[in-house]
């Protein structure tokens, strides 16, 4: 009998990596939606985007980034989150969200 730890079965690795490319991929589209809808001039984001006051150009800007972030989320993960974590946090602090 043998006490080593058992390897995860090969349809098992195939599921998860199947979970994994779902999860990104969703993840992905999000992204391409939502920054799509900025560059667009989809009404309510102009609304929110002069609501915060932080001018047009910002809209544009985060739309961009949104996007090329939504199309680094598949592959290279690591670069599309940290694009994507940079421009969260600019818009909340753009936003005021930061504020106390």
């Amino acid at each position: 009998m043998s006490t080593a730890p058992s390897s995860p079965t090969r349809a098992s690795w195939t599921i998860k990596r199947a979970v994994d490319w779902v999860i990104r991929i969703l993840l992905a589209l999000a992204f391409l939606a939502a920054g799509g809808a900025k560059v667009a001039g989809a009404p309510p984001m102009v609304a929110i985007f002069e609501q915060i006051g932080a001018g047009q150009w910002f809209r544009f800007v985060t739309g961009i980034l949104e996007i090329v972030g939504g199309l680094l989320v598949p592959r290279t993960s690591m670069w599309g989150a940290l694009l994507l974590a940079c421009d969260g946090g600019g818009g909340d602090h753009a936003s005021g969200a930061d504020r106390w």
